[in-house]
């Protein structure tokens, strides 16, 4: 933006905060009668009957403090998007072919007076605040210039921790159980909002069946679930009537009757198309949650995950029926005591620790030491989901090039032999090796990498074991320091086979720690090339796919000293690039073209996972500088692609692109790319990610950022000044 005259003048700074929260800016500032705000009141009015005056217009004069200015905000918006949106995807961005120069009115002059808003990013800061006005049902506005040149390091930061989290924060109860019980994955001919809830809740069932009652146009069909809730048959089943699965509640006094009743915990859901409760995308944010100050959220969700546990007997990769027979990356210790950390002085902190340790242990016992995931031979464990038949959670159509031959074998149409198949009327051995494979990918979450594409459950990984042997440390020192090392487990806690009140102590807990470190050191490290591979439990050996999760005993701790250095001198170099650490080496992927796509699991795209797993792992090994580095990359690209792409944040990133990162090319799209005017959510761990990434920032770090400095140029400038 650029001013025609050179003559400063102070103006006053009475007023609201230039840069609060959308509700607060934009619902409270501009209410009528705030006396900050007259120019909204009077050009409301003003704005009913006529445009803003067209007579000749000047510039105003440079000011000290920050400028001001009137917009209309409906006329306004029309004509920006007119001039400057010519992609037509209510965004303003580089690839536009505007010309980036838009004038709007100061409020000092009525509007009459005109500024220039000038670059890619002011225009989409401009579009953002209208499109956020004008859901608050402002017609006329006074802008603070603040909130168009803020630091894009700064303004992104404050998004998250005011605008994106809430965006993502959902609960579930009577409230929306119409709106969040519709799934858009719901095949069958008649969709409707269904709940079902588990045995042990009856509560939850009384609940449920009184709002149906009470509201019969909701249609809301309230299910019990079996006993064995995850027997393959039962689940396959459930896909003719497929449901949201009841997650934890709390007692509350109704302020408008005055009478106890249950309402939702609140969780974060990871943005985009995914709306329920996911197993490892709620840690990953929790680490961003938790430097915001929103606790209550992180010890909800820990308390979500304890209720699937006592009553699913997993974390489940989402709480929809089809997922019943589908876990996910496990790291409730880790965010139970994270959350612990920030309670422990307050009443029933431990009651908080003690639950989600029995859930934990139930989990470790029952889920990944348990038939089918544990692999005896070895003693390691292997992501190996339950269920049978076609991943009821696609369409039977998104498996369709796999199918359609043996539809013809079996002499029937697609959807008589998808049924037949799903039934076990008709056998297909093969067919079977496929989707074993298929769900463990999906459990895995790295859904999908030609890493563990028709081979993942026969794999014992490297993320899941040194998951697995987070919990046995974690697990130990718990018992130890908080619950004078021994623990009895009642039946709820109690995996299938154990007898109630068993006391679990440190001691056993560190022979599972010390034995998994000896398997994991014998089938997974590779001395020879610095890095740990999985191994293929059928044909005994390591597959040698590089992937970025070869870091992740750093952050469990499962690696050695010197295991660490040699990873950071020999595998840190082969993973990172432009944007941070990249999931696999192109050579591990091979080629890829028209009969071999990409997978968004390898090389060249980033996921915010690994980023902060890999950061956390290096400072916990001292290196500090590594960990500084790989975060500026990622930080850096979060923040180009923000600005130049109007406020975009996205759940995965092509590390290797410097001008437009978020623009991937590969399976499911990009999740968060689709807004029109203003990004309302970002990406759950993308923003967490960013948080988190900051907090190891020192503050030259932050400026340079914060004026797109590339890494590269950064270090060169310090070490030119002598800085360290």
């Amino acid at each position: 933006m650029s001013s025609q005259s050179s003559n400063l003048r102070r103006t006053s700074s009475i007023g609201p905060d230039p840069l609060s929260a959308p509700h607060i800016y934009y619902g409270q500032s501009h209410k009528r009668g705030d006396r900050t705000r007259t120019y909204s009141a009077i050009l409301d009015k003003q704005s009913r009957s006529q445009q803003l005056p067209s007579r000749r217009i000047s510039h105003d004069e440079v000011s000290i403090q920050p400028r001001k200015f009137v917009v209309d905000v409906a006329a306004t918006l029309a004509l920006l998007l007119a001039q400057e949106d010519t992609d037509g995807n209510m965004q303003i961005t580089i690839d536009d072919q505007g010309p980036k120069v838009f004038s709007v009115g100061s409020s000092r002059s009525n509007g009459f007076n005109k500024f220039d808003i000038r670059g890619a990013y002011m225009l989409a800061n401009l579009l953002q605040e209208l499109t956020l006005a004008q859901d608050y049902g402002r017609k006329t506005i006074v802008l603070d210039e603040a909130r168009l040149n803020e630091n894009p390091v700064n303004r992104l930061s404050r998004l998250i921790s005011t605008v994106f989290w809430d965006g993502l924060t959902r609960r579930i109860d009577g409230s929306n159980i119409a709106k969040v019980g519709q799934d858009p994955k719901d095949w069958t001919p008649d969709p409707r909002p269904r709940v079902y809830v588990p045995r042990g809740a009856p509560e939850q069932y009384e609940y449920y069946t009184r709002v149906a009652e009470e509201h019969p146009d909701m249609r809301l069909d309230v299910q019990w679930l079996a006993e064995d809730c995850d027997a393959d048959d039962y689940v396959r089943d459930l896909n003719d009537a497929p449901g949201l699965l009841a997650i934890a509640m709390e007692e509350y006094e109704d302020p408008k009757t005055g009478k106890t009743d249950l309402r939702g915990l609140p969780f974060v859901v990871p943005g985009g198309r995914f709306n329920e409760l996911y197993g490892w995308d709620s840690y990953m944010e929790s680490l961003g949650l938790l430097i915001n100050d929103k606790v209550h959220l992180v010890k909800s969700m820990v308390t979500h995950f304890c209720f699937c546990i006592k009553h699913y007997g997993k974390i489940l990769n989402a709480n929809r029926t089809y997922y019943l027979c589908r876990s996910q990356p496990p790291f409730l210790t880790d965010m139970a005591l994270r959350v612990f950390e920030r309670i422990k002085h307050e009443p029933g902190s431990l009651d908080f620790l003690r639950e989600a340790v029995l859930a934990a242990i139930k989990e470790y016992h029952s889920v990944w030491m348990a038939h089918p995931r544990l692999d005896p031979a070895t003693g390691l464990s292997k992501y190996c989901a339950g269920g049978i038949g076609v991943p009821p959670e696609t369409e039977a159509s998104h498996f369709e090039h796999l199918l359609e031959p043996y539809a013809k074998k079996h002499g029937m149409t697609f959807t008589e032999f998808v049924n037949a198949y799903n039934h076990r009327t008709v056998l297909e051995p093969a067919l079977d090796e496929y989707f074993l494979h298929d769900r463990a990918v999906r459990e895995s979450g790295h859904d999908t990498s030609y890493r563990l594409e028709k081979v993942a459950a026969h794999l014992a990984t490297v993320d899941l074991n040194a998951l697995l042997y987070k919990y046995e440390t974690d697990i130990s020192r718990i018992l130890r320091a908080h619950f004078d090392d021994k623990m009895v487990m009642p039946a709820e806690f109690c995996a299938k086979g154990m007898a109630a009140n068993y006391v679990e102590t440190s001691a056993a807990w560190d022979r599972r720690a010390r034995k998994r470190r000896l398997a994991v050191d014998k089938y997974l490290w590779n001395e020879e090339k610095g890095m740990y591979f999985d191994y293929n439990t059928v044909k005994k050996e390591q597959t040698g796919y590089e992937s970025a999760t070869t870091f992740w005993p750093m952050w469990s701790g499962l690696a050695t000293p010197r295991q660490a250095a040699v990873l950071v001198d020999q595998a840190l170099p082969k993973f990172e690039v432009f944007g941070g650490l990249v999931s696999g080496t192109e050579e591990s992927r091979g080629r890829v073209g028209l009969d071999r796509p990409n997978r968004q699991w390898d090389y060249p795209f980033g996921w915010a996972p690994q980023q902060l797993l890999a950061w956390v792992g290096l400072q916990r090994y001292g290196y500090e500088v590594e960990a500084q580095r790989l975060a500026y990359r990622w930080l850096y690209m979060v923040t180009k692609a923000f600005v130049d792409f109007n406020g975009v944040v996205v759940e995965k990133y092509d590390v290797t692109r410097q001008i437009d990162p978020h623009k991937v090319e590969a399976e499911y799209g990009n999740q968060g790319s689709d807004f029109k005017g203003v990004p309302r959510e970002g990406f759950g761990w993308v923003n967490a990610s960013y948080i988190y990434g900051l907090s190891l920032m020192n503050n030259h770090m932050k400026r340079a950022l914060g004026a797109m400095t590339t890494y590269d140029t950064f270090v060169r400038a310090t070490e030119a000044l002598g800085l360290d």
